[in-house]
């Protein structure tokens, strides 16, 4: 993949206000009849989606309704399971994310995800953000660039006089910020973002949450999320999934829903939105 990595767009703050359903927003990703299957069986069908920049685009819906399954599309970490298959198209900016001549590792460094458990080494605080960018063979201005990315995720003034001790011994706040500042050394456009505040207190949730909202000036986010709450206090748009029943009992997720996020939890169109939104079903 050959294309420049994009820097901060300033100018995007005063757009997304103007045009708060991404008309007129750059598309970063566009999501084709999509379909993933586990060894065979259907887990997620049938979803078309576009993702805009500097937006923060949230996943919600009960549990086993493809959230997770479909995030991982986006940087092709399903490419890691056994058995799975992805069908359909995923364009990122007009490029075929799994076209024969894509490198998924390139992917990866485009596209930065952070999972639902911080998940730091057994290295010290420096190691974990330098680890990336070495692997790479990004090791110019190591220094400078380990504390860019610790001040992006708001943890450089927490930890600049304990770089070298292990990264073990952070809170579980500040390991996630880790983790997150981790992805970021390797400059990616994008973060995936997978259930990132459910291991975490209230006050290191509502820290994560702060980041998220910083963040956006600079990267396009995507989160997948079970608490309602944080996706209508993080989200710009909001993707309502559920689950489809067969009559054979086989069940796989659906897209049922993808909106501003305010409309999906105010004016859903879809009575299945409302009825999740509202605490009757999920």
């Amino acid at each position: 993949m050959s294309m420049t990595t994009p820097r901060i767009d300033s100018g995007k703050l005063g757009e997304l206000a103007a045009t708060p359903d991404g008309r007129g927003v750059e598309t970063v990703f566009a999501v084709s009849d999509l379909s993933v299957l586990y060894s065979g069986n259907l887990a997620l069908r049938g979803v078309t989606l576009d993702i805009r920049k500097n937006f923060v685009t949230a996943f919600i819906g009960p549990s086993g309704c493809g959230k997770s399954t479909f995030i991982r599309c986006f940087n092709r970490m399903n490419d890691l399971i056994p058995g799975a298959a992805v069908e359909g198209q995923v364009l990122y900016h007009d490029r075929d994310l799994y076209g024969s001549n894509v490198d998924p590792v390139e992917v990866r460094r485009r596209i930065g995800m952070v999972f639902q458990k911080p998940n730091p080494f057994p290295k010290s605080i420096y190691d974990n953000v330098a680890w990336g960018p070495r692997m790479l063979g990004m090791r110019k201005n190591m220094d400078e660039r380990v504390e860019r990315a610790l001040t992006q995720a708001a943890l450089w003034d927490e930890v600049k006089g304990r770089l070298k001790r292990s990264a073990l011994a952070l809170s579980g706040g500040q390991q996630q910020r880790l983790c997150i500042a981790r992805a970021l050394a390797v400059e990616p456009e994008v973060i995936l973002l997978d259930e990132p505040a459910s291991a975490l207190d209230p006050i290191a949730t509502s820290s994560i949450e702060d980041l998220i909202d910083e963040l956006k000036r600079a990267y396009t986010i995507v989160i997948v999320t079970h608490n309602m709450q944080q996706a209508a206090r993080v989200a710009d748009m909001t993707a309502f999934f559920s689950l489809d029943v067969h009559e054979d009992g086989s069940r796989n997720g659906i897209l049922v829903e993808y909106d501003v996020t305010q409309k999906i939890f105010t004016q859903p169109a879809d009575p299945r939105t409302e009825g999740y939104v509202t605490g009757r079903f999920g």
